[in-house]
């Protein structure tokens, strides 16, 4: 075969196989049209539904806050232990450990705990209003719940579970439902921390959003003043057990210093963060998206209805 025959060939299967690609989409185009009323009534169908479920699906509300770290409090006691350490072990004497690190982290990690949440809803009664809440009434801003899980009336829960689990929620499902509406981000450049209440009660949002922040602060300040009393104590007995007049102005001034903790403490509501924007009542609702659950239920009809048009004209 010489080269042109050759050329002419190839150009002919070319032409050929752009034929078969047009005779193709030719074909895919009639399998279609030919079952139009069946896309267009699965589709339509499928519009329908998704709008309904749009339309019953509850609001969901986020309320959030952002945080500043609030300044630190404990490098003067870090600065005494780094400079009587030494001294301190050569008397025998087991100072107690000043290095506590950044409370940012501590209050983040805290947030976070089993022991933390669960008394935080146990506190503040939020059991029912975190498991059983309906629908909130934007009208009258009443939430109703669900009477399967929760009688209002009578305050007593009502769902059917299997042992162990008890009609009344556990600590540890409270927990598990709290972290699915709680969400806590920090910027590493800034240092700023965002927390956030989702809640079918936009109210109820923003108030958790409030408690959260108020209790994490009360935590962390009892948690240190109760340290720095401790820390008192046991230095004013290491003072009464010594004669060495250095190891007795070191006690002195590490007692300063704790005493200036526990003043500190006792005049600073936001112990751990700063509260820089505020959790309001959203006007708005941040789910659910009722305009993409159509288009991506219309979508789906579509799809599912033409796959089910070519498997009716081909279905082998």
């Amino acid at each position: 075969m010489t080269k042109s025959n050759q050329e002419e060939t190839n150009s002919s299967s070319t032409r050929h196989s752009q034929v078969s690609d047009e005779i193709d989409f030719h074909k895919l185009f009639l399998v279609l049209w030919s079952g139009r009323r069946l896309i267009s009534g699965v589709s339509g169908f499928a519009a329908i539904v998704s709008v309904i479920v749009a339309l019953l699906l509850p609001n969901i509300y986020t309320a959030s806050a952002l945080l500043s770290p609030a300044e630190e409090s404990g490098g003067g006691l870090n600065s005494l232990m780094s400079q009587y350490g030494g001294l301190a072990s050569l008397a025998g004497v087991s100072l107690p450990s000043g290095n506590d690190g950044s409370k940012a982290q501590l209050g983040i990690q805290i947030l976070q705990s089993r022991i933390f949440i669960g008394t935080f809803v146990n506190q503040h009664g939020l059991l029912p209003d975190l498991m059983a809440v309906d629908r909130w009434d934007a009208v009258s801003k009443k939430m109703t719940y669900d009477p399967a899980m929760y009688d209002a009336k009578q305050q007593t829960w009502t769902r059917e579970v299997d042992p162990p689990l008890t009609s009344k929620p556990s600590l540890q499902e409270a927990f598990k439902q709290f972290q699915e509406i709680m969400s806590i981000s920090e910027d590493a450049q800034t240092g700023y921390v965002s927390i956030s209440i989702e809640h079918k009660s936009p109210i109820v949002a923003a108030q958790w959003v409030e408690w959260l922040v108020s209790d994490l602060n009360t935590t962390v300040k009892n948690q240190d003043v109760s340290e720095a009393t401790r820390s008192i104590e046991y230095l004013k007995q290491q003072i009464s057990s010594t004669s060495l007049a250095e190891l007795r102005a070191m006690f002195f001034e590490l007692i300063q210093s704790q005493t200036e903790t526990v003043m500190l403490a006792e005049v600073r509501p936001e112990y751990v963060f700063k509260t820089i924007d505020p959790a309001v009542v959203p006007e708005e609702e941040s789910q659910p998206n009722r305009i993409l659950i159509c288009i991506f239920g219309t979508m789906f009809g579509i799809v599912f209805s033409s796959l089910l048009v070519f498997f009716r004209h081909n279905p082998r």
